[in-house]
């Protein structure tokens, strides 16, 4: 790429972009959600369609004999190149996959089109892609559909679809942003592999420093879509000449920050004990019975946290889910303050329930898109007829200014916000009740590092002013020992280890424990040098 820029309208949305990558080298491209990162590529690559969008400048593909450029290649050149001779892995694999058709099917349609394979022999280059990149019993996967795979399945399907046409240049943006972080070591250690084997040249597309340390030679830093600072990865990242590179740095999480120790004798506000949760789903033999929690019991104090972790599918979210009454358990008790959560009803059931809120992972889908900011935030205190005494909106500015947000946001909707914006009006909702427990179930996840770092400085003061009771759910470790006071570590529906946070993280005594906090990303540099 020289000088490529991108305007929608008048608006200069990425100025004089340039960079190069060879073929079996990595190129990290990091920055804040609005900086270009992903626009850049788009358009370098003849895929941004947007209305009224004007692309200048260079961006060239040489492929062994031959060179296209793709900033000025016809339809049809385009339509020969994508999926051929460059693959493409985005952020979230279930909305990239067609759910209506099978892994065969997706994956054999680019072979069959850029390779003009058969049907038959389609489907044995399809087993073995799905192989390569781990999927277990990949035979069997073959007519299955992607809601039958896990969040880093998903994500290895569209790895062997990128990868089907051995393309010299995979493009992946956000690749491993939502999985937990041994799904993302095992995401980043296989694109590595498949890397060495074939040569293929990676543009690694993140807003998290430390993943692009363990994936890439050279590094380019967005900001309002110009680039800041380029160079060796290690140079960046160990003596950063760029402010903006200084503070996302900074607001990186890393092991080693932590609350004060929890108090002992604080009082217990929410005691589970035995909780269970069953499923019936669907299978090939009929429908079966999945264990989604198996007897885990825990106890939150006032004023303090807990972290509960552990890899996509331990049953995190669905004990939020049981707490907040969006689930039903099997068995087990859920006592707040000695009533239990799990067996009330009616009136008395909706007093109590009031007590317990949650923030969601994604702020956006959480706040319906029709209701302004002081809808959403003045919903719940509708519902409840509260308050008692003084004015409904009055409420409702004290609880933006909690949060820290202007009196003006209450009038806008949720598309004129940023997504830090988003997540602090979903706080301010939690908050309009007073709760004795916030559950906040990967509430800062989807967020970028610094924004995630001033969400997470707020969720903390406001813990010391209100003395509010967190149950915090989260796939980062780091985040959870910087958060917690104590945690559970969860797997496969059942509770691993639990103690103190200094505990767990300084001293675990469970091997899956151990595991987790080595996948974690190092603060240095982890890239083997090709």
């Amino acid at each position: 790429m020289e000088d490529l820029s991108v305007s929608i309208g008048r608006t200069e949305i990425v100025r004089g972009v340039s960079f190069a990558v060879n073929r079996g080298s990595t190129l990290g491209i990091v920055g804040e959600s609005g900086s270009g990162k992903s626009m850049s590529v788009l358009a370098a690559t003849g895929l941004l369609d947007a209305p009224g969008a004007s692309v200048t400048g260079l961006s060239q593909l040489h492929e062994d004999t031959r060179s296209l450029t793709l900033t000025s290649a016809t339809a049809r050149e385009l339509r020969r190149v994508h999926g051929n001779s460059v693959g493409f892995v985005f952020q979230d694999p279930s909305t990239s996959l067609n759910p209506l058709l099978t892994l065969e099917r997706q994956i054999s349609e680019t072979l069959e089109t850029h390779r003009g394979m058969t049907r038959r022999a389609a489907r044995s280059r399809a087993l073995d892609l799905l192989e390569s990149v781990g999927i277990p019993e990949a035979e069997s996967r073959l007519d299955s559909y992607p809601h039958h795979l896990s969040g880093g399945q998903r994500q290895r399907v569209m790895i062997a679809i990128a990868l089907a046409c051995d393309p010299a240049l995979l493009i992946a943006d956000e690749p491993t942003t939502a999985l937990d972080v041994t799904t993302q070591a095992q995401i980043i250690d296989l694109v590595k592999e498949l890397q060495a084997e074939r040569g293929t040249a990676v543009v690694w597309i993140s807003h998290d420093l430390g993943v692009i340390g363990q994936v890439a030679e050279e590094v380019l830093v967005l900001k309002s879509g110009q680039i800041v600072e380029q160079g060796p990865t290690s140079s960046v990242m160990e003596q950063p000449k760029h402010t903006y590179t200084q503070q996302l740095l900074s607001a990186r999480p890393t092991l080693g920050r932590h609350p004060d120790s929890a108090d002992p004798d604080a009082e217990v506000v929410l005691e589970v004990k035995d909780l269970k949760v069953d499923f019936s789903v669907s299978a090939t033999t009929g429908r079966k019975r999945i264990q989604a929690v198996d007897g885990v019991s825990f106890c939150v104090r006032r004023g303090q946290t807990l972290g509960i972790v552990g890899e996509s599918g331990s049953g995190k979210s669905t004990i939020a889910n049981v707490l907040t009454g969006l689930v039903k358990p099997t068995a087990g008790t859920a006592e707040l303050q000695g009533a239990d959560l799990l067996s009330v009803r009616g009136a008395s059931g909706r007093s109590l329930r009031r007590r317990v809120a949650m923030v969601f992972q994604d702020p956006f889908s959480s706040l319906d898109s029709r209701m302004r900011v002081s809808d959403s935030i003045g919903e719940p205190l509708r519902v409840h007829r509260l308050p008692t005494g003084g004015s409904r909106d009055d409420r409702i500015r004290e609880l933006l200014q909690l949060v820290d947000l202007p009196e003006e946001f209450a009038s806008r909707f949720p598309h004129e916000l940023s997504g830090g914006q988003r997540q602090r009006v979903s706080i301010a909702r939690a908050l309009a009740l007073e709760p004795d427990v916030v559950i906040l179930d990967e509430s800062t996840s989807a967020l970028d590092v610094s924004i995630q770092a001033h969400v997470l400085a707020l969720l903390e003061r406001l813990q010391i002013e209100l003395g509010l009771t967190y149950v915090f759910i989260a796939h980062d470790l780091a985040i959870v020992q910087q958060m917690s006071h104590d945690v559970l570590v969860m797997r496969g529906g059942k509770s691993v280890e639990q103690g103190s946070a200094s505990q767990i993280f300084l001293a675990p005594e469970q091997e899956y424990t151990k595991m987790l906090l080595a996948a974690i990303p190092p603060e240095k540099p982890a890239v083997v040098r090709r």
